[in-house]
């Protein structure tokens, strides 16, 4: 369907101040996917503090152009949607990480049996292709993360404390 010019410019002022805002972008296609499952996601994105939105390829590669990322930009095929994770979110008390769109996306490729994918994205400024933002979306979540390395760290010396207390048992 024809969008008029005056539609195109509101979504490419859009797009641009969500390239500009966004701490990450995750491309996927959702290409297959009712409108309830789509629902759904939107719900649980937007829980999470994520935006995901629809617009055209032709205004997306136009506008991803324009910012100046660096690297090669990923193929778009099917219909294109756009999760992003804004950077105001992350600096907010119990933001997002900025990996959080990734992850959400890629938890519900595997639950819906591949009806929405992740077909590449932009993080740290960087375009990505879809193999490395499959990489990055299975990332365990920053209190997963505090968690292991608070583990790390206690291990020795729970070991050392267990060693201790046998010498004091055999003595």
């Amino acid at each position: 369907m024809a969008i008029s010019k005056e539609k195109k410019g509101e979504i490419l002022s859009k797009l641009k101040k969500v390239v500009k805002d966004s701490a990450s972008i995750v491309f996927v296609n959702f290409h297959g996917l009712p409108v309830i499952e789509s629902s759904t996601i939107r719900k649980v994105l937007r829980e999470k503090g994520v935006g995901y939105t629809v617009a055209k390829k032709s205004l997306t590669k136009k506008t991803l152009s324009e910012a100046g990322f660096s690297g090669q930009m990923p193929d778009l095929p099917g219909e294109l949607g756009i999760v992003y994770s804004p950077a105001v979110a992350l600096a907010k008390e119990g933001g997002t990480d900025p990996i959080e769109g990734a992850r959400e996306v890629y938890g519900f490729q595997k639950k819906l049996d591949k009806k929405i994918q992740i077909v590449g994205g932009v993080f740290e400024g960087r375009f990505m292709n879809q193999a490395e933002m499959l990489v990055i979306a299975q990332i365990p979540g920053l209190q997963t993360l505090h968690a292991q390395f608070v583990n790390l760290i206690n291990s020795p010396i729970q070991s050392f404390v267990f060693a201790l207390n046998e010498i004091a048992k055999t003595k």
